[in-house]
């Protein structure tokens, strides 16, 4: 049972996302960041307990802004393997329309177990599948949500422009709006937490341009605004769809962004690749933020994000995992380590450190979702931490011990914290079954693709 007061003691190393000095520690107490101790220092008053961290490096825990929980039912799916963004997606939209309840689960506890492991501790999630009997494919996530005791946020995805009309989903797996908005209503109403500390919250997600119609992006814009609550999409992420773009709307795809009521703070996109010096300027000064997911650009052949750019300009950059039928692994750790190579090819050595990276990974990540209380050590943030041992092979020799996560390809973390509770801890995750998981989650992947 976590302590009342308890002081994380000399860890190896700290990473806070910020100037401030954590080399002693810090004091956790009812689920925050009470005090940051420097090297040699003492709490200000007695800890009930002190967790002994001198072999471990500590750092915020890490925030993942774009996944498709759903998709490690189809990793590493042969006829997809070898192809681009949108022949990728048209072989595994029939694939997908076969989700039930009970894969949906077995998916989303599987994605977040994943992420838990990896460090993570708030994550995001873009569902926009909704077959027959799937309509509260929402519901189901959150129940693992507060099974696994992370933060997320869920997002209400959507499709509505069939292939019949122009679009690239098939018919069957896309709902009318009508539909879309009355159950992106519910959702808010029914779980949107607000404020410090919030655990559980929705975002609105139509899943993309050539995926949704104008009408479902504009009214989800003004039903987001009426909320307040954050919108999301893909966007610029393949060439392919801008020129979908241009040829069905006449705009690149930061126009149609702005003509349908996006372009502002309360957007975060993922990947944004494609855009010129001209919407990079753009979207900085309207504060639309990025989410960056180096392993599924890398291996759909898509391209890579500006991130240094975007940043320059003002527009919040985050790192994102996307989903395990493109990455195919849910591990932040390891999309920062490939955030860390994949951009210096482009801005080279000096400007991409993996502090930078780090930054991305947590306080980065928290603007793109509009949380200020978690991302970064300091007094008075939440109290969501991960630390991670470095007595592996692999770490052998090395000399930075915040460097070597990312260098010497930390994977695993050895303890979470979220709220203040320990929910990983000796490298396994607080109450879940690992083996039976995935046991039941095996059946339920090979059920997906029997056949097809």
């Amino acid at each position: 049972m976590f302590a009342q007061r308890l002081w994380i003691k000399n860890p190896r190393a700290a990473f806070t996302a910020n100037l401030q000095d954590a080399s002693g520690g810090v004091v956790v107490e009812s689920g925050e960041i009470r005090e940051l101790i420097p090297a040699g220092g003492e709490p200000a008053s007695p800890c009930d307990a002190v967790f002994d961290a001198r072999e471990l490096v500590l750092l915020p825990g890490l925030i993942n802004t774009h996944h498709h929980f759903y998709q490690t039912l189809t990793r590493a799916w042969a006829p997809v393997v070898n192809v681009p963004l949108f022949p990728w997606l048209k072989q595994l939209y029939p694939v997908w329309a076969r989700l039930d309840a009970e894969a949906l689960a077995l998916a989303s506890k599987v994605a977040m177990a994943e992420l838990l492991l990896s460090g993570c501790t708030t994550t995001t999630d873009h569902h926009y599948l909704f077959p027959k009997g799937m309509e509260e494919a929402i519901d189901v996530q959150v129940d693992v949500v507060r099974e696994l005791g992370m933060r997320a946020v869920l997002t209400r995805g959507s499709m509505s422009l069939g292939e019949d009309e122009g679009g690239l989903p098939p018919r069957h797996t896309v709902q009318q709006g009508e539909t879309i908005l009355r159950d992106s209503e519910r959702l808010i109403k029914r779980y949107h937490q607000r404020g410090e500390g919030a655990w559980l919250q929705i975002a609105l997600a139509p899943c993309s341009p050539f995926s949704v119609t104008t009408e479902i992006m504009r009214d989800s814009a003004q039903l987001a605004q009426q909320e307040d609550v954050r919108l999301h999409t893909h966007l610029a992420e393949t060439l392919d769809e801008e020129n979908f773009c241009l040829q069905r709307f006449g705009l690149r795809t930061v126009d149609y962004l702005e003509s349908v009521g996006w372009l502002n703070d309360r957007t975060w996109l993922a990947h944004g690749i494609h855009f010129d010096e001209s919407e990079i300027q753009r979207l900085g000064r309207a504060g639309v933020g990025v989410c960056h997911c180096p392993v599924s650009n890398m291996r759909l052949a898509s391209g890579m994000c500006p991130t240094v750019d975007l940043e320059n300009a003002g527009a919040p950059v985050g790192l994102g995992v996307d989903g395990s039928a493109s990455n195919d692994a849910s591990n932040i750790m390891y999309e920062a380590r490939q955030a860390l190579y994949l951009q210096r090819l482009r801005y080279g050595a000096e400007a991409i450190t993996p502090q930078r990276v780090l930054g991305w990974a947590t306080q980065g990540s928290a603007k793109l979702i509009g949380r200020s209380d978690i991302g970064e050590i300091a007094v008075g943030k939440q109290a969501d931490l991960a630390l991670f041992a470095q007595d592996e092979l692999r770490f052998s020799g090395s000399h930075d011990p915040i460097s070597a996560l990312l260098l010497c390809g930390a994977e695993k973390a050895e303890h979470v914290m979220i709220g203040g509770k320990w929910r990983v801890t000796d490298g396994n995750i607080v109450g879940l079954d690992v083996p039976d998981l995935i046991s039941r989650h095996r059946k339920a992947a090979k059920k997906l693709v029997a056949d097809i």
